[in-house]
């Protein structure tokens, strides 16, 4: 008998501790969903869980809406998500990212890195140009790659077919080792309050 209370409290714990973690994760992302089923938004938390992107490097806070037949899009902070996507689950995962990695590039990306990310993204204009495709400008491949490079999944849907992909025109290790420096700089930065030395 005196074991059954001392392994309950040892369970609640262990259940306390892994809320506070799950909380501590979702609180570095700072991530607020609006709409959509609980299956829904799990499935937008699930997808960015898949990533090994750090999505906490983002310096403010993302909402995502989720819309019944809304085209999958992103604009500084925001994020609309289709429910008919994320209803599809795993499939959606890597439209999630994709739109993520837009953020990654918004709120974090200044024009020296995309000129530096532009190269090794087949030389292609960041933002769009008449007559371009979505496939064609560089703030698309770098999305695409970075929601590709990070969950290298059979199931991802940024998975290159060829190298003219979005995602197909640099290796992953190569792009991860850019953006990862990329990354580490900015955090540097704003360790020195924005002093670059």
């Amino acid at each position: 008998m005196i074991r059954t209370p001392r392994l309950l409290g040892i369970a609640v714990l262990a259940l306390a501790a892994a809320v506070l973690i799950s909380s501590a994760s979702a609180a570095g992302r700072r991530l607020t969903i609006a709409g959509g089923t609980t299956r829904e938004q799990s499935q937008v938390r699930a997808a960015l869980e898949a990533s090994s992107f750090d999505w906490g490097v983002l310096p403010q806070p993302v909402t995502i809406r989720i819309k019944r037949g809304a085209p999958s899009s992103a604009i500084p902070g925001e994020i609309v998500l289709d429910a008919n996507l994320l209803d599809a689950g795993t499939f959606s995962w890597g439209v999630i990212q994709h739109e993520f990695a837009h953020e990654v590039d918004f709120l974090l990306l200044d024009d020296a890195d995309r000129a530096r990310l532009e190269v090794v993204l087949d030389g292609s204009p960041w933002w769009p140009v008449v007559g371009l495709t979505h496939a064609q400008l560089g703030c698309e491949r770098f999305a695409s790659t970075l929601a590709w490079a990070y969950w290298p999944s059979p199931a991802n849907v940024m998975r290159p077919g060829s190298k003219s992909d979005e995602a197909g025109s640099v290796a992953i290790a190569k792009f991860r080792m850019l953006l990862d420096g990329i990354v580490r700089a900015h955090e540097i930065r704003s360790d020195l309050g924005g002093f670059t030395p």
